[in-house]
């Protein structure tokens, strides 16, 4: 393995790890975003526990990170298998940042979107579109999030472009990967109170699904930020 895939991979993991959600909740209102809302670091959580327009450059930041590591690793000639590991370990990063202990991180999608864009401005182009456009009208992007995460791996073999096979098997793999990691973060983590009498089958459901413990979603969103003071 090459030393600057190392040293690449390194440095994506603690760009990473930088938490803009927390970083801009502090600076603009003194306070923990992970003791707010859902307590997740991510820019969703930005619109429960700071002013709203910081969900912008948060999003940007997020997804700006996942861009910059891969076009690095571009620049660099790394394979494209290379790339996307680069670009799995600034999600990994985010999910479990250094600079907060390695907890408490966000879900890593804005940063996944980012290296997906990269890969393939295809790809990317459809994760950012498709969610919202067939699920926000339902108010299910969580829904759609899991398909993105879930269809992705095949559709980056199958579709058409000008990659040559082993191009697309190695950006399946990457991306197999980083949903791999996605799919994971949703499931661990403690039950609420909402849900620690349920079936761990149910919770499990419920949260690749749907990113939550209940099927409520009003109920457990009230939850969220009642839960959180």
């Amino acid at each position: 393995m090459e030393l600057k895939f190392i040293l690449l991979a390194i440095g994506a993991y603690l760009l990473g790890s930088v938490p803009a959600a927390y970083l801009a909740i502090k600076w603009s209102r003194g306070t923990d975003i992970r003791k707010v809302g859902t307590g997740k670091v991510g820019a969703s959580n930005v619109l429960n526990a700071g002013p709203k327009w910081l969900t912008i450059p948060v999003a940007v930041f997020d997804i700006g990170k996942g861009v910059l590591v891969v076009f690095i690793a571009k620049l660099m000639h790394l394979e494209p298998l290379y790339q996307a590991l680069v670009g799995v370990c600034a999600v990994l990063g985010h999910d479990w940042s250094i600079y907060l202990k390695f907890k408490s991180g966000g879900r890593g999608v804005f940063v996944t979107l980012g290296v997906i864009t990269m890969l393939s401005w295809k790809l990317g182009l459809i994760a950012l579109v498709g969610p919202y456009l067939l699920f926000a009208p339902f108010k299910q992007v969580a829904l759609g999030v899991v398909a993105v995460y879930v269809t992705f791996p095949f559709l980056a073999y199958f579709f058409p472009g000008t990659f040559g096979v082993e191009q697309k098997v190695a950006i399946a793999i990457g991306l197999a990967i980083l949903s791999t990691v996605g799919l994971f973060v949703r499931i661990i983590g403690r039950r609420t109170e909402l849900s620690k009498n349920m079936p761990m089958h149910k919770v499990i459901f419920y949260r690749l699904l749907f990113d939550r413990d209940i099927a409520d979603r009003k109920l457990w969103n009230s939850r969220a930020i009642a839960d959180q003071g």
